[in-house]
């Protein structure tokens, strides 16, 4: 069936920014489609015996939600093998790809953790159709030296005039025609100062500085950031208003897993205070390093250097008393990356007792996972929100308190 061409009925949609149709039974996973759509289909892997992947070459029926791709380069009228990836919600009305990021994240909560919620995903400040928010961007290089996004679920570098997803300091400071060969790729950002900087290949780091509100941040100019420019501030207000103040000990072990420069655990400190402890624990050295500096108005802060899956769980079988009495008054903030927290992380956190959990998610199948996995061991999902931090993409984040308490979700 590879390679032919089907009339397809476009019914829901599924994780990963892909539509869901069936054929003769069998679930078709379409790229560059929209519930409710009739597409005109080319099968593109049917080597699973349960679901087929095809690309949309033709709309037959659209959406009263398809509009004009923002991005030319990724549009439908291009073959599928020539499309940039990265945008690929663009050809949805923002306010509809923002309902179905939202039916995502409701569905994988219920379908894997039984939980059932209310939530919006909440827009970022910013250009109203989701244009101009990338601070951050990565140009992969072909073998021509040629700098572009790669195609599509592919490897393949594309050519492309503009980067309407990037700030306007970044898309002006691309070097979309320059020439570089023998390098991999090509990183643009731009920093809390306005400049752009150009990354080329493996060169030296450089420390560079983000502000967030009075707040900034030092970290290695190649390290992880937020891409939005709005994120850093959003995450920070998101997490500082999820934590429970009936259930926060600022004298307690809290703790911030996969913590970065310090970016959260710097929240919880601006909200409750001088005399908060906080250990942030991270693999990355450099992020370490940089989380100690921007730690230091807290006393009690502390910034560790190892794999959270491995700390957590020498911590959860050799805590003394005294430190387990600590840890059990703790609020714990976890910000894994997309694979999420996991079974072992979750069971070692869930053995210390934690008071409450902050977990800020970037992916919600793996989010509503971990959700399920934290319920085995008494917690309950009390709050939740969503936030719109990659528009024109089908990636949602979501910031989850998780409780013994067992309110329903606000």
């Amino acid at each position: 069936m590879q390679g032919q061409q089907l009339e397809l009925e476009v019914t829901n949609v599924a994780h990963g920014g892909i539509s869901v149709a069936r054929h003769d039974g069998r679930v078709i996973f379409v790229s560059d489609a929209i519930p409710g759509e009739r597409v005109l289909a080319e099968i593109t892997e049917d080597s699973k015996k349960s679901f087929w992947r095809a690309d949309t070459v033709r709309v037959i029926t659209p959406s009263e939600h398809r509009q004009a791709h923002i991005w030319g380069a990724a549009s439908v009228d291009r073959a599928p093998a020539d499309r940039a990836g990265g945008a690929e919600f663009g050809h949805i009305e923002i306010g509809h790809q923002r309902e179905l990021k939202r039916q995502v994240l409701v569905d994988s909560l219920k379908r894997m953790a039984g939980v059932e919620v209310d939530v919006a995903v909440e827009a970022l400040p910013g250009n109203a159709d989701g244009t101009g928010w990338r601070t951050r961007l990565k140009l992969h290089v072909d073998e021509t030296g040629r700098p572009g996004p790669y195609a599509a679920r592919s490897h393949r570098v594309i050519e492309v005039d503009d980067l309407p997803l990037a700030t306007p300091v970044v898309a002006h400071a691309a070097p979309l025609h320059d020439r570089f060969v023998g390098e991999e790729s090509i990183e643009v950002l731009e920093t809390s100062g306005g400049g752009a900087r150009l990354i080329i290949g493996k060169q030296k780091p450089i420390v560079i500085r983000e502000t967030v509100g009075t707040r900034e941040f030092e970290l290695n100019d190649g390290g992880f950031w937020q891409v939005h420019s709005a994120a850093a501030a959003t995450l920070t207000e998101a997490v500082q208003s999820a934590i429970d103040d009936a259930l926060f000990d600022p004298k307690a072990d809290n703790l911030d897993l996969y913590g970065g420069v310090g970016l959260l655990a710097a929240a919880v400190g601006d909200r409750f205070g001088s005399t908060v402890r906080i250990t942030t624990v991270e693999s990355d050295a450099a992020a370490t390093e940089h989380a100690g500096a921007n730690l230091s108005d807290w006393v009690g802060a502390s910034a560790v250097t190892a794999r959270v899956e491995r700390w957590i769980h020498a911590l959860s079988t050799s805590a003394s008393p005294t430190e387990r009495a600590r840890l059990r008054a703790a609020t714990v903030i976890l910000d894994p990356p997309r694979a999420g927290a996991g079974r072992a992380v979750v069971d070692s956190l869930a053995a210390l007792q934690p008071a409450q959990l902050v977990y800020v998610a970037c992916d919600p199948v793996a989010f509503a996972r971990d959700v399920a996995f934290f319920s085995e061991h008494g917690y309950s999902l009390t709050g939740l929100r969503a936030f719109d931090l990659f528009p024109n993409t089908h990636h949602v984040e979501a910031v989850g308190t998780l409780t013994r308490v067992g309110r329903p979700v606000r």
